[in-house]
């Protein structure tokens, strides 16, 4: 084990088949332990990212399919309990989509953890809303805790969890509504394992390109300014049914990391794109269903792929020429390419988005991230060129510096590294910008009041301030409009006042319209160029 771990960053002449004669071996024997278990599987998952040649990948992926059914794992099978590896029970309090995602794909696998007290009395509390007034009736008479009443209502042979999600599902109004009734209740749930649960043992995007390695992997540091000028081999818009795959394998690899992301969770198979970056490196990107839209920004999720396996994730909330970025490495792939890929990602979303600023916002960095802390995330962006613009954040990072030339082996303390994550990282492409972020809780609070102007009912308010944005726009009325062109106006109206459009040439406001229109298409990929190339608006709401 310990020689295969020390192989899988060796490639070149006979490397291939040292990790297939260890594979071999591996492959014929019992593992006494779980960690030695993780181990193999751990081994197995990078090999599969960056294999040497076909008969590397072919064993590693043999070893893989029949990873559940080693008799070591099932020994283990406890101890390796939520670590994600195929044939091991998943635990996360998962949100509404998800939740209701598994519900409907393994509802006979999805259950309570029903350790989790809390969550416990929040049922009790909800399950009268949920059922016909006979049954509110004996539920409140009983006194039954939460999983007791459950186990009152439910049909035979079905879940706690899947009964919950199925009833809140149900319920009048929205699905934002909904959302906020479940995630109130926020219930600890168990995946158990079948054969196609999503595991990270199983984790491949078929349609990616795959390019076996030669050479060792790009550490160090590259120049991101350069790397941005690098553009991508191709970028191609999925067809519907890969989208689909690729928005399954993106919510899968969260479930299979006990994590969750809106992103993916609400991603629109419909607004799904594949960078290849050359070398088996990709980029699948995620756009956000229509419904579920921010008003202003633009967000697309993604997963890092290598060689179709996905190595990590991100997300990037675009507004104008700048995004805000979340980037993730899985930790069986840190120490390896991190750096290079990020610089790779970077180059995407340029030639992508015409992104040309970017920001890491604080929680990325570590505040309140004890993960983003211990992996050191703010020396990462900082020693690839990101910097803090705020006062102190700069003034403590020139003293840590000063202590690194005084003594190379000093490391930040955590308490230093949460006052440094406390702000902001900005990187620009143009050395001479200072790109600032965005004013969107400004811009929200400049709504409010807009509103607040109008009167109190806030009905009324909306429907004036939506009127007064379409006689500046030349709409007569919203009625040719689609369902989506409407919600999307209804998110832009207020910015159109706010941003004194009516003041506008007319070319310029028939580019705001088609904006809004372009706000509610499949993909927002052409809403984000227009955003961008829309000087006035930029520079009256985002100060570009």
């Amino acid at each position: 084990m310990r020689r295969l771990e020390r192989a899988r960053h060796d490639y070149g002449a006979g490397a291939g088949d040292r990790k297939r004669a260890l594979l071999a071996a591996l492959g014929r024997r019992s593992l006494e332990t779980a960690g030695e278990v993780r181990r193999l599987h751990e081994a197995l998952c990078f090999l599969r990212a960056y294999p040497d040649d076909a008969r590397v990948l072919a064993a590693v992926e043999r070893m893989l399919a029949r990873f559940d059914r080693r008799a070591d794992l099932r020994a283990q099978r406890q101890a390796l309990a939520h670590s994600g590896i195929a044939g091991t029970t998943t635990w996360y309090p998962f949100f509404w989509p998800t939740a209701r995602w598994l519900a409907a794909r393994w509802p006979g696998r999805l259950r309570f953890d029903r350790s989790d007290a809390a969550a416990e009395g929040a049922l009790g509390r909800a399950l009268p809303l949920l059922v016909t007034p006979h049954e509110a009736v004996a539920l409140r008479e009983a006194k039954l805790a939460g999983y007791a009443a459950i186990d009152r209502l439910r049909a035979r042979g079905e879940t706690d969890a899947a009964f919950l999600v199925r009833r809140v599902a149900t319920l009048a109004g929205d699905d934002f509504t909904r959302e906020a009734f479940y995630d109130a209740i926020n219930p600890s749930c168990e995946l158990l394992p079948t054969a196609d649960t999503p595991a990270r043992t199983r984790e491949k995007f078929a349609p990616a390109p795959v390019v076996f390695r030669e050479t060792p992997l790009r550490g160090g540091r590259p120049d991101l300014r350069g790397e941005m000028r690098r553009a991508p081999r191709s970028m191609r818009r999925l067809p519907l049914a890969d989208g689909r795959r690729l928005v399954d394998l993106a919510r899968g690899a969260m479930v299979g990391r006990s994590r969750d992301l809106d992103a993916f969770a609400y991603g629109n198979a419909r607004d799904t794109w594949l960078v290849d970056d050359g070398g088996g490196l990709a980029f699948g990107l995620i756009g956000v269903a229509p419904e579920r839209r921010a008003p202003l920004a633009a967000i697309y999720g993604g997963l890092t792929l290598a060689n179709g396996v996905p190595i990590g994730y991100f997300q990037a909330d675009i507004a104008g020429r700048t995004a805000a970025l979340s980037f993730n490495t899985f930790e069986t792939f840190r120490g390896g390419e991190a750096a290079f890929t990020f610089g790779r990602l970077l180059a995407a979303l340029r030639h992508a988005f015409g992104v040309d600023a970017f920001s890491i916002e604080p929680y990325q960095l570590g505040e309140g991230n004890d993960e983003g802390l211990a992996s050191g995330a703010w020396w990462f962006y900082f020693k690839l060129g990101f910097r803090p613009r705020a006062t102190a954040a700069r003034q403590l990072a020139e003293a840590e510096l000063a202590r690194m030339r005084r003594r190379a082996a000093h490391r930040s303390s955590a308490a230093t590294l949460r006052h440094l994550a406390a702000h902001h990282l900005f990187f620009d492409l143009d050395r001479r910008r200072r790109t600032p972020l965005p004013p969107l809780a400004a811009l929200g609070f400049r709504v409010a009041r807009l509103l607040a102007a109008r009167g109190e009912n806030r009905g009324e308010a909306l429907a004036a301030v939506q009127s007064e944005a379409a006689q500046v726009l030349g709409l007569r009325s919203l009625a040719g409009l689609n369902a989506g062109e409407r919600q999307a106006f209804a998110g832009l109206a207020p910015l159109v006042l706010l941003a004194g459009a009516g003041r506008w040439p007319l070319p310029q406001r028939r580019d705001l319209l088609a904006l809004i229109r372009a706000k509610a298409a499949d993909s927002e990929l052409g809403y984000v160029q227009r955003l961008a190339a829309h000087r006035p608006l930029c520079k009256t709401l985002l100060a570009q």
